[in-house]
């Protein structure tokens, strides 16, 4: 099996490489950071330097992949901003960062990867029950909201771009035990990362384009 993470200098996508190579698989992994590059190296994945923030970085992914078939990617590149309570008009400068990379981040790096995944691969972006329309019952942090929901809206347009292909499918991870989940989260993120794991191996076509918990439970948009 070939895996392909996107955004794994620590936390999920961390272990994400880590829980795959343990398995065996071959896994090619990104992350920013000298020192996140040399940890999944450390494991034995093939580590690719880039920012899905940055055009010039993202939009020079596929030369880097060039020669691999995918069976499994996983686009985990993420960040939070601030914490809010109630409408806190976000700065402009922390509403493009948010947005650059937990929405535009996938835009880039959607279209690359079409002739570098193997018939039937699975596709998961990491969204969050936070991006939930029908779920939502708060409003903290309605910057990271927003966003989540606009990855879902990538999601389902992915879906259908690549049906027949690849069964692509959004994950809400679970309240997971890291950095920006925090020490009181219901989850470790060995837990919640076999989760998806697990559900990414039973996927059928029927789940193409499906917004699922980490444990297979069907979330409403």
């Amino acid at each position: 099996m070939q895996v392909l993470v996107i955004g794994a200098s620590r936390g999920i996508g961390l272990e994400f490489v880590r829980q795959y190579r343990q398995s065996g698989a071959q896994v090619v992994a990104t992350a920013r950071s000298e020192e996140a590059l040399a940890t999944l190296r450390g494991l034995g994945a093939t580590a690719l330097k880039l920012d899905v923030a940055d055009t010039a970085s993202a939009s020079g992914l596929a030369w880097q992949i060039d020669g691999h078939v995918f069976d499994r990617v996983i686009i985990n590149a993420g960040i939070h901003g601030t914490r809010t309570k109630g409408l806190q008009t976000p700065p402009q400068d922390e509403f493009d960062a948010v947005m650059r990379t937990n929405v535009l981040g996938p835009m880039r790096i959607l279209p690359q990867l079409p002739d570098y995944m193997a018939p039937g691969a699975r596709l998961a972006i990491l969204s969050s029950r936070m991006g939930s329309m029908a779920l939502r019952d708060s409003t903290a942090s309605w910057l990271y909201r927003a966003s989540k929901a606009g990855v879902n809206s990538v999601l389902r347009d992915a879906s259908l771009a690549l049906q027949g292909r690849v069964i692509c499918v959004a994950f809400h991870p679970g309240w997971v035990k890291t950095d920006m989940g925090g020490s009181g989260a219901d989850l470790t993120v060995d837990e919640s990362v076999a989760g998806m794991r697990g559900q990414l191996s039973q996927l059928t076509a029927a789940d193409n384009g499906a917004f699922l918990n980490y444990d297979g439970q069907p979330l409403a948009w």
